[in-house]
C-alpha cells in the first residue's frame, strides 16, 4: 500500500480537495490533520448566522467521524504538524494540549493530557506522505491598540471564534467594527438582527473601498444606513479603554464612541509559517504555480494561504477551482487551476451586492448606471472589454449575464 496523500486543514479547502480526490481515487491512503475538532462546517455562513439564531454546534454540518466515513479517509482532529520534512516526505504530528470538544460539541478522543501547559513529546508521531496539501487558512490581522481594554477585541475566524462572540452578545446593545470590508458590512447587516446597534469604522471613505466604485459604495452605505447601520469613515481607533460595564474607543480625530463590544474585520493573513519553516517560498501567501505545486516536490497548497500563480483570492469560488484542479492532479491527471470569472455575493440583506472585481492594476474605468431599485457598475477597458462588475439591490439579476463577459483570471 502506497504512503497517504496527507492534507493538512478541514476548512472549506482541505476537505473540497478531499472530495474530489475521492470522486477520481478511492483506494489511495488519505489523511486529514486538523488543529481543531475536523468537523465540516462553511466558514462564510459564520458572517451571517446571527439573523438565522445559528449556534457553533449546528453550524456543523457533519462530524470528523462522518466526513471519515465518506471520505474513507483517516481525519485526525486536535492535532498539529510541528514540522514538514520536504526531503524525506515526512511530518512531525503533535496532539493539541488541552483540546477537547470545544464549541462545536463534536466528541473526539486525542492524544495527550487534557490541560497540559506544554505539549508532550510521548504523543510525537512521524508519517511519511505520498504527497502532502496545505490548507491551514488565513489568521486575522490584529490592529497595534493602546488602552487598558485592547484585549477585548474580538474576531470571529472559526466555530470557536463565533461561539465566543455569540455569547458575549448576550445583553449587548451596541458593537463598534472595525474594518467596513466585506466581513465588517456582513456582521454590521446581521447583527440588526439581534437588535443591535452596529458601528462600523474605517480609515476609507466608503464601505468596500476596495472592491466598488464610489457611487456603488455610496448606494451600500445608503441601504445599511437606512436599516439601522451607522458609519465612521475617515478614521482609524487608537485605543479602547474600559469605562464601567462599556468600552470607550478613542478615534484619530479625537472623538470617542462607547460600546459594548468591539469585533475587528480588517482582514486576513495567510498562514505561512509551517510552509516557511519547511524552505517553501512564500510571498503574500505560500507560492504555488497553476498547478497547486509548491517550491518542493510533492508539496501543494489551497485556500486562503496559498498564492496561486500570483493571486491571493480568499473567496469560496477560487478554492472550489483549486480543489477540483488539485485533485485530478494527485488522482494522476496534471491539471492547471483555471480562474474563470468568480463573482462575489456579499452577504447583506438590506442591500443585496455582487461584485467582480477586474483584475489588479486593469486599465480602465468605472460606469455607473442607478435607479431607485438597483446599481449597475461596469468597469471596462479603453477597447470596451468588460472586465469587472459590481451589482446591488435589483441590478444583481444580471450576474450571470455580465460574468458571461468577463475574461477569465487564469485562463486555460
Amino acid at each position: 500500500m502506497s504512503d497517504p496523500v496527507v492534507i493538512v486543514g478541514t476548512g472549506l479547502a482541505g476537505y473540497t480537495v478531499a472530495r474530489e480526490f475521492r470522486k477520481l481515487d478511492k483506494t489511495t491512503p488519505l489523511l486529514i490533520v486538523s488543529r481543531d475538532h475536523g468537523g465540516f462546517y462553511s466558514k462564510p455562513m459564520l458572517s451571517n448566522a446571527l439573523a438565522g439564531n445559528k449556534t457553533a454546534t449546528t453550524l456543523v454540518m457533519k462530524t470528523a467521524e462522518k466526513m471519515a466515513a465518506e471520505l474513507g479517509a483517516t481525519v485526525r482532529p486536535h492535532t498539529e504538524v510541528l514540522r514538514i520534512d520536504t526531503a524525506a516526505r515526512q511530518i512531525v504530528l503533535q496532539a493539541v494540549p488541552g483540546a477537547d470538544a470545544g464549541a462545536a460539541g463534536v466528541s473526539v478522543s486525542v492524544a495527550g493530557t487534557p490541560g497540559a501547559a506544554s505539549p508532550d513529546q510521548s504523543t510525537r508521531e512521524t508519517l511519511t506522505y505520498r504527497d502532502l496539501v496545505l490548507a491551514p487558512g488565513a489568521d486575522p490581522i490584529r490592529l497595534p491598540l493602546g488602552g487598558d481594554a485592547a484585549d477585548e477585541v474580538m474576531s470571529v475566524n472559526d466555530l470557536e471564534d463565533y461561539a465566543r462572540f455569540a455569547e458575549r452578545l448576550v445583553g449587548a446593545e451596541r458593537v463598534a467594527i472595525l474594518g467596513a470590508g466585506l466581513i465588517g458590512c456582513e456582521f454590521a447587516n446581521d447583527l440588526l438582527a439581534r437588535g443591535i446597534h452596529p458601528t462600523v469604522i474605517d480609515i476609507a471613505e466608503r464601505p468596500l473601498s476596495r472592491l466598488l466604485p464610489e457611487a456603488a459604495g455610496q448606494r451600500l452605505r445608503e441601504r445599511l444606513e437606512a436599516a439601522g447601520v451607522a458609519f465612521r469613515f475617515g478614521v482609524a481607533v487608537q485605543q479602547i479603554s474600559r469605562e464601567g460595564d462599556h468600552l470607550a474607543l478613542t478615534l484619530s480625530d479625537g472623538s470617542l464612541l462607547v460600546a459594548d463590544r468591539v469585533l475587528s474585520a480588517i482582514g486576513l493573513k495567510p498562514r505561512t509559517a509551517l510552509a516557511q519553516a519547511a524552505g517553501l517560498a512564500a510571498n503574500r501567501g505560500i507560492v504555488t504555480d497553476r498547478y497547486l505545486a509548491t517550491s518542493a516536490a510533492h508539496v501543494h497548497a489551497v485556500g486562503d494561504a496559498a498564492e496561486v500563480d500570483g493571486h491571493v483570492l480568499p473567496y469560496v469560488m477560487p478554492l472550489m477551482q483549486q480543489g477540483r484542479a488539485l485533485a485530478a492532479t494527485l488522482a494522476g491527471t496534471p491539471t492547471p487551476v483555471q480562474y474563470p470569472a468568480m463573482p462575489v455575493v456579499v452577504k447583506t440583506p438590506a442591500c443585496p451586492t455582487v461584485v467582480c472585481p477586474p483584475p489588479p492594476g486593469a486599465e480602465g474605468r468605472w460606469q455607473v448606471t442607478a435607479s431607485d431599485d438597483g446599481c449597475e457598475a461596469r468597469f471596462s477597458s479603453a477597447a470596451g472589454q468588460l472586465l469587472g462588475f459590481a451589482l446591488l439591490g435589483s441590478a444583481t439579476a444580471q450576474k450571470q449575464a455580465l460574468a458571461a463577459q468577463v475574461p477569465a483570471l487564469i485562463g486555460a
